[in-house]
């Protein structure tokens, strides 16, 4: 099934999907697979939901794409909904997350110049990822994305992850930095989650609050219910000034999503900043119908509830291997750090019917639709702890 046309930009796996239901993938030979990575947290409802079939389908039968020349009303809708539920203020639509994230970086930017500085610069974190266009990814704390693309854009201070001091260090001796860009749960770079989300949160907010700087959370990953709330930073008790949003947003149709508040839902104006495709008809008809099936079959709850209970099953797998050094969640963002490198067990997994990622090298990276319930975690726990055991056995 592979094109020698395409270019060679990512190591696919030998398989190719014809269907999907549920939690449930089926290759063109007719064997199904588990999926529990749901294409990298997107198909938060899993496959071939019912409800938002039908919602598509009512949408491709009516208008697809208009211009955002003229007034959407799905557009409007979903913004408004979007707006209820963060707090916050207003949206620009694109259509993915690195697309968001250039609109934070610009809005960040612009937000400076309006404030006369000239030289912005924006503090980001190590083992960060935002992106793969030239903004983001030199926004991006993994040097091995970075590499070949130099000269990378300037304008970005790195500091560790989870470490408020260090932000305050960059503080006191620097007066061009505009903005803090951070993840409240790094995912590609191996589901990393503050020791005290709440408390780190609110110094990351105390800290922007004190020097006049934004707050952007990268909410691409862990939004749209992924880690048992609508966004991540609602764990947190804070607002941002900016957040953004794509992957889960539109369960598979591209969207991406920036949204803001205050100030910075301002500093946008009028030619400032534009997209094509981004927020047309079918897109936001689609994260309208990804809101409203999340809410109805109460799927906030399911993802806190099952990710724990995930984390659970496997902490007990594992409690008697010291090469598996930690098991940890938020929600459906599940990662299994092991104490070697690991990236043959996805060819492993596949081999078993169950589809995994391993990121960050050493972490077994697990995404698994919303809709998950406890006996399909079972069938997840049942595949993949004899896997991961076997290969520590057999790699040691």
């Amino acid at each position: 099934m592979h094109s020698e046309h395409l270019m060679n930009t990512y190591g696919r796996q030998p398989v190719t999907f014809a269907k999907g239901e549920g939690v449930w993938l089926t290759d063109t030979a007719g064997d199904r697979y588990l999926d529990a990575l749901s294409g990298v947290a997107v198909n938060g409802l899993g496959h071939a939901h019912p409800k938002f079939v039908a919602a598509l389908n009512a949408q491709i039968a009516k208008l697809i794409h208009v211009s955002n020349i003229y007034q959407i009303a799905e557009q409007s809708a979903l913004a408004d909904k979007l707006a209820d539920l963060s707090g916050m203020d207003n949206v620009f639509f694109c259509n993915s997350g690195c697309e968001a994230n250039e609109a934070a970086i610009k809005l960040a930017r612009l937000y400076a110049h309006n404030k006369g500085i000239d030289h912005p610069e924006i503090i980001v974190m190590d083992q960060s990822f935002h992106g793969r266009t030239m903004a983001t990814l030199s926004a991006t704390g993994n040097r091995k994305v970075q590499a070949g693309f130099e000269p990378l854009v300037s304008g970005f201070v790195r500091v560790p992850f989870d470490d408020l001091d260090a932000v305050r260090a960059v503080a006191s001796r620097n007066n061009h930095v505009v903005a803090i860009l951070v993840e409240p749960v790094q995912g590609e770079g191996g589901i990393h989650i503050p020791a005290d989300m709440k408390a780190y949160f609110q110094g990351l907010r105390e800290i922007c609050d004190a020097n006049g700087w934004l707050l952007i959370l990268d909410e691409v990953q862990s939004g749209i219910a992924r880690t048992g709330t609508w966004f991540a930073f609602q764990h947190t008790g804070i607002l941002p000034d900016v957040m953004t949003l794509a992957k889960g947003l539109g369960s598979g149709v591209p969207i991406g999503a920036c949204v803001a508040r205050g100030i910075a839902a301002e500093t946008f104006t009028l030619g400032k900043h534009g997209s094509t495709f981004g927020g047309n008809p079918l897109a936001t008809a689609a994260g309208l119908a990804t809101l409203d099936i999340i809410a109805e079959e109460k799927l906030l709850e399911n993802a806190e509830d099952t990710g724990n209970y995930i984390r659970q099953l496997f902490a007990q797998a594992f409690k008697d291997t010291p090469a598996v050094i930690n098991v940890r969640n938020a929600g459906m963002m599940i990662g299994i750090e092991l104490d070697r490198p690991c990236a043959e067990l996805v060819k492993q997994a596949l081999a078993a019917k169950l589809l995994i990622n391993v990121t960050s090298e050493r972490v077994v990276r697990l995404l698994p639709p919303l809709i998950m319930n406890k006996q399909e975690a079972e069938e997840l726990v049942h595949r993949l702890a004899p896997l991961i055991l076997n290969f520590i056995k057999a790699s040691a």
